[in-house]
């Protein structure tokens, strides 16, 4: 197998794509399709200063990497989400790429801001954890974002992790899920922007960039994600993949471009000001709010919490990680 640029030694082959590229094209091949991605949805202007949710995963370094590589300027936010080890591996890892590459990279400790981390904050909240930690992590994004001034924040989910997504919405038919789906989530009032330019690279595409840039990142999974339906429909996604090369980005794809357009979304509920933190929602209170007051009530009555604690919405990312 040789590369499909240079003829020399292939060590990457995008079987999706009829790809076999070297190390160097194959590193300049990535890169340039994440430009082409972010170019043709317009998601980032040149040169424009970005948030990137940083969990210490290959996926959210690997597009730090890119979007610096890009010329933009690429801050990383890091949550430390209280889950043991894993967290504290994950925040390592994490400042050491910043570090090492001299990246500007921004913290905010859950458990320090709120009182409790996601185990604690699942068990009071009466949430799974994997819910009750993907709201706190879309409110802390979105609230850095704004209130630091920036239009966007990107994340690294890929192909795989996109395809599984329209496959559960589909299994489970969710209409409204299904019309927003999509590579870009447009700013809106007290909303920033959310952008995925990685959408179209598989997991193993994202990993192959990895190891080729020398990128150290965390490798085991979050031990809350065990038996999410999620790593199901990867599976069963994965499996047909094998079979026909390139069938989750035709699916994908396909879907995007074929079906979405001719879903009609339903009329969207005006949005207003939270009562308690002043951001976006379609009731009174947010449900990001919500929440936490219903774990501050329930710790104060377990007397895991004084009596005055106030639960407090907003938090200040510390610079420097």
């Amino acid at each position: 197998m040789v590369c499909k640029v240079c003829g020399e030694k292939a060590q990457v082959e995008v079987r999706s794509r009829g790809l076999a590229l070297c190390r160097e094209h194959y590193l300049d091949w990535f890169v340039k399709e994440t430009e082409r991605a972010i170019r043709r949805h317009r998601m980032l202007k040149p040169g424009e200063r970005v948030l990137v949710a940083v969990s210490g995963g290959k996926d959210s370094l690997a597009l730090w990497d890119v979007l610096h590589r890009l010329g933009y300027q690429a801050v990383g936010l890091h949550i430390h989400l209280g889950i043991g080890a894993y967290s504290d591996r994950s925040l390592e890892v994490t400042r050491a790429f910043a570090e090492e590459r001299g990246l500007e990279l921004w913290l905010v400790d859950l458990k320090g801001a709120y009182g409790f981390g996601v185990p604690e904050l699942a068990e009071l909240s009466g949430r799974v954890a994997c819910s009750a930690c993907g709201l706190s992590k879309r409110y802390i994004l979105n609230q850095v974002a704004v209130e630091e001034g920036f239009r966007v924040v990107a994340t690294g989910h890929n192909l795989d992790d996109e395809a599984a997504v329209l496959f559960g919405n589909l299994l489970n038919p969710q209409e409204d899920a299904l019309v927003r789906q999509g590579p870009v989530l447009p700013e809106k009032p007290g909303l920033a922007a959310r952008v995925k330019p990685f959408y179209r690279f598989s997991e193993r595409e994202v990993l192959s960039y990895t190891l080729l840039r020398g990128i150290r990142y965390l490798h085991e999974e979050c031990p809350n994600a065990k038996g999410a339906k999620s790593l199901l429909y990867k599976e069963a996604l994965n499996l047909v993949e094998k079979e026909m090369p390139g069938a989750k980005l035709r699916f994908l794809e396909g879907f995007l471009e074929k079906i979405q357009p001719r879903l009609k979304a339903e009329e969207e509920v005006p949005l207003r000001e939270c009562e308690r933190c002043g951001y976006p929602t379609t009731g009174a209170v947010c449900s990001f709010c919500r929440m936490w007051d219903a774990v501050y009530r329930r710790a104060k009555k377990r007397r895991l919490l004084p009596e005055e604690a106030a639960f407090r919405p907003r938090v200040e990312p510390v610079r420097g990680g």
